[in-house]
């Protein structure tokens, strides 16, 4: 039986998104302006530094942000009120029960966000993403294994990273430095892709999904960083979505589709070997959960997500078929689709 969040918190989460979003918009520095990449359409901020002419990515074009782009002068007058708003909303959340950001998150969260790292096609994964899926469905995630872990993953595409032609603000390293992250080194790579926080043991990780047949590290310029490539990767993070992460007055994160996730859970479940099967489980549960919600409040996106990676190929599908024979009450929800 899924537990639901009640409809004050329902209201002041999507409260909270709303102006996170007006916020992103609200700082633009120059002239919003629409260009066309390989027949899809982007927005930058062109603004002139000196005698240089600089764009910085805001987004895919959608309905939405083209709106909010034509408010952003009069958002930008309405600042402090909105933050003052979203503290209040934050702490209303948390009140209601809803899972909130540590400190060692929070702030790497938030460093991420004003260095432009989810505005750039970051996205969050992991538990981190799922924690973020009670306030994009309402449900309360009540156990407490499936929503603890210290490690922070953000993934993005190799290609979108070289495509952009923007960067983030300052170096992540540099920022990571600054609250205590040291680098992991690589032993097959000059760059590095992992930090841990010498006083929490938090650890930050970018990945990037393999369209190869091996799973190496490459490069993200738009980060700065490097990334571990991952199989299947892709599935996950295409078409994500923004959420509102409870720390301070809030953070806006990008994470994926929850049905994305929880598709993609039942396939890692089974990729997971050896010493990994604590993980594997947790997958299990995150997925059994998720698809729990989804065929009761999105069956239609819940099936299109299952049929899309059904029929990616042989593998694919040998992978989510042999966890669903360890869930078989997941397997009959969705066969009921």
């Amino acid at each position: 039986m899924i537990s639901r969040h009640s409809l004050i918190a329902n209201a002041a989460y999507h409260d909270l998104l709303q102006s996170l979003r007006d916020e992103a918009v609200s700082t633009l520095k120059g002239t919003p302006t629409r260009e066309m990449r390989n027949g899809r359409a982007y927005w930058y901020d062109v603004h002139r530094v000196g005698t240089t002419v600089r764009k910085s990515y805001i987004g895919e074009d959608t309905p939405a942000l083209a709106e909010r782009l034509q408010q952003h002068r009069d958002l930008a007058q309405e600042r402090q009120a909105r933050a003052a708003a979203r503290t209040r909303l934050v702490r209303t959340l948390r009140a209601e029960g809803m899972l909130g950001t540590d400190a060692a998150v929070g702030s790497i969260l938030q460093t991420a966000e004003r260095l432009g790292v989810f505005r750039l096609g970051g996205t969050l994964v992991g538990t981190q993403a799922f924690r973020q899926y009670e306030g994009e469905l309402g449900i309360r995630i009540s156990g407490q294994q499936l929503a603890q872990t210290g490690d922070i993953d953000i993934a993005q595409f190799e290609r979108l990273s070289f495509a952009l032609e923007d960067k983030v603000e300052s170096s992540l390293a540099e920022s990571f430095h600054a609250l205590d992250f040291a680098p992991i080194p690589s032993l097959n790579h000059r760059s590095v892709w992992r930090w841990r926080q010498t006083k929490s043991n938090t650890l930050v990780e970018f990945l990037t999904p393999s369209f190869r047949a091996e799973e190496d590290i490459r490069d993200l310029p738009a980060l700065g960083v490097a990334a571990q490539s991952l199989h299947f990767l892709n599935y996950l993070i295409a078409e994500p979505i923004k959420a509102a992460a409870l720390y301070r007055s809030g953070v806006l994160v990008q994470i994926p589709r929850p049905e994305a996730y929880a598709i993609h859970k039942l396939i890692v479940a089974d990729r997971r070997k050896g010493q990994d099967q604590l993980k594997s489980r947790k997958d299990r549960a995150q997925a059994a959960l998720l698809i729990e919600a989804l065929a009761e409040d999105r069956p239609d996106e819940l099936r299109e997500a299952y049929d899309d990676a059904m029929e990616r190929g042989p593998q694919w599908r040998a992978h989510i078929e042999a966890t669903l024979k360890r869930v078989p009450e997941t397997a009959a929800k969705l066969a009921a689709l």
